[in-house]
């Protein structure tokens, strides 16, 4: 647009009777903002103020498109086009940056699903837009929001969205699974959710008894949440974490340590004697037994599971994993070996060296019933 354009050039554009001229007027306007001089711009966005106020939707339309991605389009304007039909506010609220989070959040709490789907669908979305988004609980906007790598949330709302929508809409269970860098204790709250639908699916078996059925889905969590532990480096949070929702029981414990995970073994006594984990690990590794023997009992576990434990201590003193394939299972072949013996010392018949079998075996028996 090689001349400022004047008064009457605005007069004769908005007073054209053809839409689609309209149209193309505004389309070709918004196209030129940002390369027109400061005088020209101010005529432009006057211009801009009356076209979206236009009866026809086109026109508006015409509008929104070209600027969508303008760092100039003054905020009265995006707004006043983000609160119109959809066809002319999806473009703003997925594309300008005009917007503030302020406005946006603000937004939230009038606007139709549709408009909360684009914003949803944003390049970045900061913790507060998030929170408004999920709060307004439109399961198809939270899927959307999840999906969007450029979204950020708060620990609070990510533990909202596996509350309210991780059971009942796979979809955003997959989209939360798939996420990288999810907080540990969201993995685990998540895993919770997908065994209570295993759960679901167990007791609707017939073929199936009720304690069958519990011990598989036992069995299922506490792998899938050992699964944590190995590759994630908070162990410590993910202790607290179970311990603070009554979940950080005697059998994960002792799956632990018979898988040979001495790290979430020992961070979970330690939290359990509500001592620092170097002192855990000191009474635990303690040469003559008499350490382990004392953070047990301040532990408050089944006097049963000492053995066991013991046992894996012993192990783990004499075997370390050799880095080559298989070492784990190895290693834990090796731990089950040595508890077998244990048993057998003392007189209890375990018949079978399956890990599942020996837990299930050991929790069958009764805490007074042995004496260490």
């Amino acid at each position: 647009m090689a001349e400022m354009l004047k008064d009457e050039d605005v007069k004769r554009l908005l007073a054209s009777p053809d839409t689609a001229v309209r149209a193309e007027i505004a389309g070709k306007i918004a196209a030129q903002h940002a390369a027109l001089t400061e005088q020209q711009r101010a005529i432009a966005e006057d211009i801009f103020r009356l076209m979206v106020k236009d009866a026809e939707v086109r026109v508006r339309e015409a509008l929104s498109r070209q600027l969508k991605d303008s760092p100039l389009l003054p905020r009265d304007v995006a707004l006043a086009l983000a609160r119109d039909v959809d066809s002319v506010a999806l473009p703003i609220l997925e594309f300008s940056e005009v917007l503030s989070e302020a406005d946006l959040i603000e937004l939230v709490k009038s606007q139709d699903a549709n408009k909360l789907d684009a914003m949803a669908r944003r390049a970045h979305i900061p913790e507060g837009l998030s929170d408004a988004l999920v709060e307004r609980g439109d399961p198809r906007v939270v899927s959307t929001l999840v999906r969007n790598q450029g979204a950020h949330f708060s620990e609070t709302t990510l533990s909202s969205v596996v509350d309210r929508f991780a059971g009942s809409h796979q979809d955003i269970g997959d989209a939360l699974a798939e996420r990288p860098g999810l907080p540990v204790t969201i993995v685990e709250r998540l895993l919770t959710h997908v065994s209570e639908s295993f759960r679901t699916h167990l007791l609707a078996r017939t073929d199936l008894s009720p304690d069958v059925a519990a011990a598989l889905l036992i069995q299922a969590r506490e792998l899938a949440v050992l699964g944590i532990s190995n590759t994630e480096t908070d162990v410590p949070r993910l202790i607290s974490h179970l311990h603070r929702n009554g979940r950080l029981t005697p059998s994960i414990i002792l799956r632990a340590v018979c898988m040979g995970d001495l790290t979430f073994f020992e961070t979970a006594l330690a939290k359990l004697a509500n001592i620092t984990l170097d002192n855990a690990q000191a009474l635990i590794h303690d040469q003559g037994r008499r350490g382990f023997e004392a953070l047990f009992r301040k532990c408050g576990l089944p006097e049963a599971l000492y053995p066991a434990m013991r046992a894996a201590i012993d192990v783990s003193r004499d075997m370390q994993y050799d880095g080559e394939a298989g070492d784990r299972e190895r290693f834990s072949r090796r731990m089950i070996e040595r508890i077998l013996t244990q048993y057998g010392d003392l007189g209890v018949e375990i018949k079978n060296d399956d890990l599942e079998y020996l837990l299930a075996r050991m929790g069958q028996l009764h805490s007074g019933a042995m004496r260490m």
